[in-house]
């Protein structure tokens, strides 16, 4: 790699390739340079963000599958392995904001790339809401000063409280997100190593505290199986969303792309880091606590998730001090969901694939980014949390379709690569990330991994879509009618509306004649 002295004499990468792969995507460089290699890397982490997702899921698995639910941790992880080495090879070649919608644009043609980025940009907005939930989870457990709504025993006491901590959590992470990637960048880095060290630490921890071996714990399965027209294997398959709600968002390594240093290297490291160590970090934790707790059959298991085993297995006293990383855990994650949509929202509305997309795509001249993305999809996240607030039921249901929708928007990637492949029209970039003759063997697994998961996640299951209450069949397949409308609606407005305006905006062009780097022409013959 190439680099040049700064300003100060300090070397820096030279990043005329990266800014010449946005040129052959039709863009002109905007977005400032600053994010180096544990930056991009942290940014996938926290997307991940293990301990937001065991913690806020792990009740749920035990639920609905047992302790041997853990094994579907290594089977979604070897499924999203093969969607994230597809990513590597576009992250190389193509290291552009809104990478998913980039991606998708450029396998399948603007049509299959507004959908994608369409359900994706859905599926955040709704994410960041779920995400900033989680504070209700951890910090009433921590010290019930945090319950500000009532005591927490009132029918919508936790409720209430849960749409106030989220919307103080998205308030702030607006407000870091729209001052600049700089700052979000360093306070999601820094959250990011705490919630690393207190990961490893909380494995020693409760590894210390191990009662029963592997073959006991990770084989029980509380007789769920019965009564299942497919036994076991069905309550498996519904406890694996547990596991599979946790481990995506590893593409948000490369959506910070045209503002990294050589990106066309480090994204794909970053992704494949990410979601690597999201799975052995993961893995340990969810196995030592099925290990150590004092009684693997107790209620609280399925109740009180891993907030009830740490507290239980270490006490009060160390469990809240992991309790307090959760809860930086979950700030820098929906820092980096923001982020990601903020990027994505950017990407659509420079292509004028938007309404009002010139304001949308507009960079700050001061803090070089886009800072209305960042309100607005601040703004519509707490939008979310208050119409839900007395309908928490309604809530899980769109949650779970927000997840589905990002499967679905990755599988919109996947699938037109697939067929790029087939007929012999895809090349990795030269001398980069390239999966070779496994290309496309591991092409074809993503597909089908990436179907069949989505059809399991949007499966009419009583348990995840109508849990509580009078049963309703708009509610049970909440999936297939929420995404149909999501998906039909929001095409049918771009195929009559916007796609007759799609195009680069011309502040936003990539205008060949204007490159300092281009040869002179040569000077007229005679």
């Amino acid at each position: 790699m190439s680099r040049t002295k700064g300003s100060a004499g300090r070397a820096v990468p030279d990043s005329s390739h990266d800014d010449d792969a946005l040129g052959e995507l039709g863009y002109r460089p905007e977005l400032r340079r600053t994010l180096g290699n544990f930056h991009t890397f942290a940014a996938g982490i926290s997307y991940i963000s293990i301990l937001t997702g065991t913690f806020q899921l792990f009740y749920f698995g035990v639920a609905f599958g047992g302790p041997a639910y853990w094994w579907s941790w290594p089977m979604v992880f070897c499924g999203q392995l093969m969607v994230a080495l597809c990513f590597c090879e576009l992250a190389a070649r193509y290291p552009v904001a809104g990478s998913v919608y980039n991606w998708a644009k450029k396998m399948g043609g603007p049509h299959v790339g507004w959908l994608g980025g369409w359900m994706m940009m859905t599926a955040t907005m709704v994410t960041l809401s779920a995400v900033a939930l989680a504070y209700q989870i951890t910090l009433p457990q921590i010290d019930g000063w945090f319950q500000f709504v009532g005591d927490g025993s009132g029918r919508n006491d936790q409720a209430a409280n849960a749409v106030l901590l989220g919307s103080v959590l998205i308030l702030f992470s607006t407000l870091v997100n729209a001052f600049g990637v700089r700052l979000m960048a360093r306070i999601n880095s820094a959250g990011v190593f705490i919630e690393l060290i207190a990961a490893v630490a909380l494995i020693v921890f409760l590894g210390a505290h191990i009662t029963r071996g592997p073959s006991t714990a990770l084989t029980e399965t509380y007789g769920l199986g019965s009564g299942r027209s497919l036994g076991y294997f069905g309550a498996f398959l519904t406890a694996s969303l547990a596991s599979a709600y946790v481990m995506y968002g590893f593409d948000t390594a490369s959506s910070l792309g045209e503002e990294s240093h050589n990106p066309g290297r480090n994204a794909p490291r970053a992704i494949l880091r990410a979601l690597i160590a999201s799975f052995l970090i993961g893995a340990f934790i969810l196995l030592f606590a099925l290990l150590s707790v004092p009684d693997l059959k107790a209620g609280e298991l399925s109740t009180g998730g891993l907030q009830y085993v740490v507290l239980a297995t270490l006490g009060e006293r160390v469990g809240e001090i992991f309790l307090w990383a959760v809860v930086v855990a979950i700030t820098v994650c929906v820092l980096a969901v923001q982020a990601a949509g903020i990027r994505l929202m950017f990407a659509m509305a420079r292509d004028n694939n938007l309404p009002a997309g010139s304001k949308l795509a507009k960079v700050s001249p001061r803090f070089k980014t886009p800072v209305v993305p960042a309100v607005l999809i601040g703004a519509v996240g707490v939008v979310i949390l208050v119409v839900n607030i007395n309908q928490p039921q309604i809530f899980s249901v769109i949650t779970s379709i927000a997840i589905i929708m990002i499967y679905l928007a990755y599988l919109l990637v996947t699938a037109p690569m697939l067929v790029r492949r087939l007929r012999g029209g895809w090349e990795p970039r030269e001398g980069a990330f390239s999966l070779g003759r496994w290309g496309l063997p591991v092409n074809v697994l993503a597909v089908l991994w990436g179907a069949a998961m989505s059809l399991n996640l949007a499966w009419p299951r009583a348990e995840v879509y109508n849990a509580t209450g009078p049963q309703h069949w708009y509610l049970r397949w909440g999936a297939f009618l929420f995404i149909g409308v999501v998906a039909l609606g929001g095409f049918a407005y771009y195929w009559f509306v916007q796609r007759h305006r799609t195009g680069v905006l011309v502040e936003h062009r990539f205008e060949a004649q204007d490159d300092p780097t281009d040869p002179a022409p040569p000077p007229p013959a005679g």
